[in-house]
């Protein structure tokens, strides 16, 4: 890694780049510590939605009471809305059986099928933050927030059968679907990987100019020796 790294900071000299900065303690920690704020912050309001967001129906629970997540999950009973912002943002407890922001749902493999995508993504981070370099910061932190994230939904997943979401964006008639907190840090996430992607793809270029550049001076102090 050290003598990849050597030669990385030299391409990057010649390309007239900023070596890379940083240590791979800190790309590690980075991820550590954003990813679990992010699931702390996602199961933290998860909690909260359950316990405090009002339903209404006829539960399983003494006097006909919501038992939750139980009852939602066969719809017994469900989430009523409770306003944040007036015409925009209410909160709304949900259940969902799908993926982020109720894709998928319903389908009987949806469980299992998501739970093991859950899993294979969040080893697809660990893998690439091993691979990445240690200047690439944005990358690290768009890796944190997607595997805070998919592990999040995937407790629910494991635990309840149904992910928690809570958070309800509307217009007029039109409402989007209902989401969470791990929702959020993923897109942040995937957001912060393209603009990762844009900013190794101008690099990328600068170092094929650098190499075309190299190999034609080359060319030239060889076609000099050679008439000498």
């Amino acid at each position: 890694m050290a003598d990849d790294e050597t030669k990385a900071d030299a391409e990057t000299a010649d390309a007239g780049l900023p070596p890379a900065s940083g240590t791979e303690r800190a790309k590690w920690t980075i991820f550590a510590v954003v990813s679990l704020l992010s699931l702390i912050a996602d199961q933290a309001t998860k909690i909260w939605a359950r316990a405090a967001l009002p339903v209404e129906g006829h539960g399983t629970g003494a006097g006909g009471v919501c038992v939750i997540p139980d009852d939602i999950m066969v719809r017994r009973c469900g989430g009523v809305a409770k306003n944040v912002i007036e015409g925009f943002w209410d909160w709304r407890l949900s259940m969902n059986p799908g993926s982020a922001f109720g894709l998928f749902g319903g389908q009987s493999f949806a469980r299992v099928m998501l739970s093991i995508v859950g899993v294979a993504a969040v080893g697809g981070m660990i893998w690439m933050l091993k691979k990445s370099r240690t200047d690439q910061r944005v990358l690290h932190w768009a890796l944190a927030f997607v595997a805070g994230g998919a592990v999040g939904n995937l407790i629910d997943r494991i635990y309840y059968g149904v992910v928690t979401d809570f958070v309800l964006w509307h217009y007029k008639t039109h409402e989007w679907p209902v989401f969470n907190v791990a929702d959020i840090v993923l897109v942040v996430g995937v957001g912060l990987m393209f603009i990762d992607i844009q900013k190794e793809g101008k690099r990328e270029k600068l170092l094929k100019k650098a190499r075309k550049d190299q190999a034609k001076a080359k060319a030239k102090a060889a076609g000099l020796v050679k008439d000498m």
